[in-house]
């Protein structure tokens, strides 16, 4: 953790660079995939696996940068936490990051994997640059699990992106949209909301 006298680093420039990167593959995935089954008509095959394909190097670059004990410990979700946020109702000073911001990041992963890899199925079915189509390869048994598992973990996927962005926009959340943008808090929101015995990533 980088100090100075008035303001924190919470993100350095890589990560915030990363998680926008991440944001814009996501929100074209969500555009290609979601706007014509609401009647929009344009040529959505290609940026919808092109974003599927740059989103999954990202989310292997993350995981690769997240094996750390600092990042993974700074992630995990203890039985600490809960009971503390129980009792608590809510308000307590935990380490980097939240309760809620780990289960919110948690949730998201789950989602996004699950979509990535019945996306990468469903890229058998089309003609890319890598390879021809192949509708056969799986019975049509298994395509329709496929397009089940690929749908709802999509439906999920934007609920949890809306609550995202719905609770990084909120007044009291704003220091950390800002901290996504700028990198720092303020001496008074670190100190408000962060315990730094618990503030692992250091």
């Amino acid at each position: 953790m980088e100090e100075n006298k008035d303001h924190v680093i919470r993100h350095n420039l890589f990560s915030r660079i990363f998680h926008w990167l991440m944001a814009v593959c996501i929100l074209i995935l969500i555009a290609t995939g979601l706007l014509p089954v609401l009647g929009l008509k344009f040529e959505w095959v290609e940026p919808h696996w092109i974003a599927g394909l740059l989103l999954t190097l990202f989310v292997l670059m993350h995981v690769f940068k997240s094996l750390s004990i600092k990042k993974i410990k700074s992630m995990w979700i203890s039985f600490t936490d809960i009971g503390e946020f129980i009792v608590g109702r809510g308000k307590v000073r935990g380490g980097k990051y939240s309760l809620e911001q780990k289960l919110m990041h948690h949730g998201i992963a789950f989602f996004s994997i699950v979509s990535l890899v019945t996306g990468w199925m469903l890229l058998l079915k089309i003609d890319t640059p890598f390879w021809q189509r192949d509708p056969f390869i799986f019975s049509a048994d298994t395509w329709g699990l496929i397009y089940v598992f690929h749908d709802i973990s999509t439906l999920l996927f934007v609920s949890s992106v809306m609550m995202h962005i719905y609770f990084s926009l909120r007044p009291e959340k704003a220091h950390y949209l800002r901290s996504m943008i700028k990198g720092w808090l303020s001496r008074e929101e670190y100190n408000e909301n962060h315990d730094p015995d618990r503030w692992s990533d250091r």
